[in-house]
């Protein structure tokens, strides 16, 4: 059997993927695939994502040069989640951060967890 076989996408052919630092172990992100960005990421061992916001395909790194080789690929037993393990260059947050999960609940309010590597205003400009 195929792997995508495996693989049941929603009604807008789409599928989560939990992005994890094949390392640490940390979660860095969450994105949205469909079966040509999944097909990409396989083809070429960098991730590449659906927008569904920008109704677009996406490099990760296209604009921070902060891209993630995958170096495994898994699904979950029901079908419907990937887990892409990656190496990381840079952080996998447009904020800055290494992972997209720095906000922390903390008695009711939020703080933020951890330090950014890099100033997004330099990478991405104002926003």
């Amino acid at each position: 059997m195929d792997f995508k076989d495996r693989l049941k996408f929603d009604d807008q052919g789409l599928i989560p993927a939990v992005v994890q630092d094949a390392v640490s172990g940390d979660v860095l992100m969450v994105a949205w695939m469909n079966g040509a960005s999944l097909e990409k990421t396989l083809e070429t061992g960098e991730t590449w994502f659906w927008s569904r916001s920008r109704q677009r395909f996406w490099h990760k790194g296209e604009s921070s040069g902060h891209v993630q080789r995958v170096s495994e690929v898994l699904c979950d037993c029901d079908g419907d989640t990937l887990l892409i393990k990656v190496e990381q260059a840079g952080a996998a947050c447009h904020e800055g951060y290494p992972s997209c999960f720095h906000y922390r609940e903390k008695d009711g309010g939020v703080e933020t967890v951890g330090d950014p590597v890099f100033d997004p205003e330099a990478v991405y400009g104002r926003q």
